[in-house]
C-alpha cells in the first residue's frame, strides 16, 4: 500500500478513507495526535511518542481505546503493510462521536492513523527563519489538533519563503516554531526553552540536550529572547519529521552560523542515532 489510512479498524488507501460528521474532530478539533519517522520498517523513538500521547489524553481527559503496548503492535503492524519502509507515521484520538455539544459524550476515543511515503534527510540543512508573536492558548505542552495558529505562522514562513516561523510571546521570549522546537548555542551553551505550558516537550529536543551532553555541551534549559535568538552562534530548529535543521537568518538578516564544529558534531550525533535505532537488528 502507497498511503495507508486506519479509522477505529477499518483500514484502506488514505484517499479512500471516510470518518463520521460527528466526530469531535469536525465539531471541535477535539482530540490530541504523535507523529514520528520509519525507516526500514522501524518506528523511530516509538515508546517516547507513544507516551507523550497517553500523556497529553490523559491531560485532555481522552480515554484511548486499548493499551500502549496494543496501539504500539497495531502501529507496526500497520508498518508492515506498506510498499516501502520509509515513511511519516501519523496518529491522532478525538473525543468520539455526538451531537455537536460542548460537554463530553460517553465512551472510548476514535483513533486515526495515516502513513505517507518519507525519508529523512540526513545532510546538514541551513534554512531561513521568520518571527511572530505567539497568539496560541496556555496549554502548549498538550499536542491537541487545535492547531490553527499554527497554520497561520506556517502560512506566513510559506509565503516569506522560509522554513520556519519562531515564535515569541510578550517581552519576546522565544517559545517555539509553528511545528517545531528552537534552541540556541551561545559561548559553547546550549539554550532552549524549558518545558512548561509554553511548549510541546518535543521528542526530537529531549534527544538534542541528551546529545549534547554526551558531547560535553552545557545545556541550560531556561527562558531566551528574540536579542539572543538574533545574536546567537548557532539556532537549531528540531522536529520529529526534520530531526536538526540549522538556521541561517531570521526576519531577513544573517544569523547564526558561527560555531559550526558544535552544530556539525550535534547534527552527527542526531543522525547516527536515529541511523542506528532504525537499523533492524
Amino acid at each position: 500500500m502507497k498511503e495507508l489510512g486506519y479509522y477505529n479498524g477499518r483500514i484502506g488507501e488514505l484517499s479512500e478513507m471516510t470518518v463520521p460528521m460527528n466526530d469531535r474532530a469536525s465539531w471541535f478539533g477535539d482530540g490530541v495526535y504523535d507523529a514520528e519517522l520509519v525507516r526500514n520498517y522501524v518506528i523511530f523513538a516509538l515508546d517516547e511518542h507513544v507516551d507523550r500521547f497517553f500523556r497529553s489524553a490523559s491531560m485532555l481527559k481522552i480515554e484511548i481505546p486499548m493499551t500502549k503496548d496494543e496501539l504500539k503492535a497495531l502501529l507496526n503492524d500497520l508498518v508492515k503493510k506498506m510498499d516501502t519502509g520509509d515513511l511519516f507515521l501519523y496518529y491522532q484520538v478525538t473525543r468520539g462521536d455526538g451531537p455537536r455539544a460542548h460537554v463530553f459524550p460517553e465512551g472510548k476515543a476514535n483513533l486515526w492513523v495515516t502513513l505517507v511515503p518519507k525519508k529523512l534527510n540526513p545532510e546538514i540543512q541551513a534554512v531561513k527563519l521568520i518571527t511572530a508573536e505567539d497568539t496560541r492558548f496556555f496549554h502548549c505542552n498538550i499536542k491537541t489538533l487545535n492547531l490553527i495558529p499554527s497554520v497561520m505562522a506556517s502560512q506566513k514562513a510559506k509565503e516569506a519563503g522560509a522554513y520556519e516561523c519562531v515564535l515569541y510571546r510578550p517581552g519576546e521570549r522565544v517559545t517555539e516554531c509553528a511545528h517545531s522546537n528552537v534552541s540556541i548555542l551561545k559561548d559553547g551553551v546550549l539554550f532552549t526553552a524549558p518545558t512548561d505550558n509554553l511548549i510541546l516537550p518535543g521528542i526530537s529536543r529531549a534527544r538534542l540536550i541528551r546529545a549534547c551532553k554526551r558531547l560535553g555541551i552545557p545545556v541550560r534549559e531556561e527562558p531566551f529572547t528574540l536579542d539572543a535568538l538574533r545574536n546567537a552562534d548557532e539556532i537549531i530548529v528540531t522536529s520529529s519529521s526534520n530531526i536538526c535543521v540549522r538556521g541561517r537568518e531570521v526576519d531577513d538578516a544573517p544569523a547564526g552560523m558561527k560555531d559550526e564544529a558544535r552544530f556539525t558534531a550535534i547534527h552527527r550525533a542526531l543522525v547516527d542515532e536515529y541511523m542506528a535505532e532504525t537499523t533492524p537488528a
